[in-house]
């Protein structure tokens, strides 16, 4: 006879929230804020002060500047809605419904990375043009392949320097969200320069076969790109706004709509922001 186990609600929460914990791509390239405010309103000067003339012995002059708000806004909800036959619900065993969280959490793990990724209409473009050198925010797809991939780490560390971004690139590390082909072209290019991936893991805990570090960069796998886009820059200037009071949250309800079972419900509440000031340094590969 099959052991009964009743529906251990507390665990579960427990393992959703391993799960979302995880060290991911999207928690380490964005800046993400957690809040329980709708809106977040920072500012940057959008028009600078220059170095004067000064004449010794002279009055000189005092200079405006201008300050420009900036707001994240949450105001994205999404749901993930579970429903467990009263049946199915006792005659599964412990590990299953562990397994069950895990998904759970991994569902809103991926979603939140595709969303990421579809944010590019807001990146600044480059492509072919930009890898040559002869143009600006191009949208002709560059074909990548192990002869040109690490062309392309270079020349998109051109553009932001080029920008003013050595400085903050410096700071807060540059990094490239890639395709699987694209992860391959990369690893073969690694290993055909004497490296091993193992030895140039990430110390944030993603696993090696997830991302790694070469030629000064953070290189990640991702499987959640929209077609024809690679998302790359400086990392932490695209802003997530999660809301707290949400987020990592389960309700669990009984007989949801008459139906006979157990309803497991989660939500995330959520909102973008690109900060004008910024706007160099999250970049759009426009791929083939």
């Amino acid at each position: 006879m099959a052991n009964t186990v009743t529906f251990n609600k507390f665990d579960y929460v427990q393992k959703m929230r391993a799960r979302i914990a995880k060290p991911s791509c999207w928690a380490d390239v964005l800046n993400v804020k957690y809040t329980n405010n709708r809106a977040i309103t920072n500012s940057h000067m959008s028009a600078e002060p220059d170095a004067a003339s000064l004449t010794r012995g002279t009055a000189y002059n005092y200079q405006d500047f201008d300050l420009t708000a900036d707001t994240l806004t949450i105001d994205v909800d999404k749901v993930i809605p579970m429903l467990i036959d009263e049946a199915d619900r006792y005659q599964q065993s412990y590990v299953d419904q562990m397994s069950i969280a895990d998904f759970q959490g991994k569902k809103m793990e991926e979603y939140i990375e595709a969303q990421m990724l579809a944010q590019h209409a807001s990146f600044k473009d480059f492509g072919v043009t930009d890898l040559s050198n002869t143009g600006d925010d191009d949208t002709t797809a560059i074909t990548v392949s192990a002869f040109n991939i690490d062309d392309i780490i270079r020349a998109v560390r051109r553009k932001i320097y080029s920008n003013n971004g050595v400085d903050f690139a410096v700071e807060k590390g540059i990094f490239f969200v890639w395709r699987p082909e694209d992860f391959e072209f990369l690893e073969a290019f690694v290993q055909a320069n004497g490296f091993n991936e193992a030895d140039i893991a990430l110390k944030n805990g993603i696993p090696v076969q997830k991302a790694f570090r070469y030629m000064g960069v953070d290189h990640y796998l991702s499987t959640q790109h929209t077609s024809g886009h690679v998302f790359c820059g400086i990392k932490r200037t695209m802003e997530l706004g999660i809301l707290r009071g949400t987020f990592g949250k389960t309700k669990f309800i009984e007989d949801p709509g008459n139906v006979s079972g157990l309803g497991i419900v989660t939500r995330i509440d959520y909102g973008w922001n690109a900060p004008a000031q910024l706007a160099e340094f999250f970049i759009d590969l426009n791929v083939a």
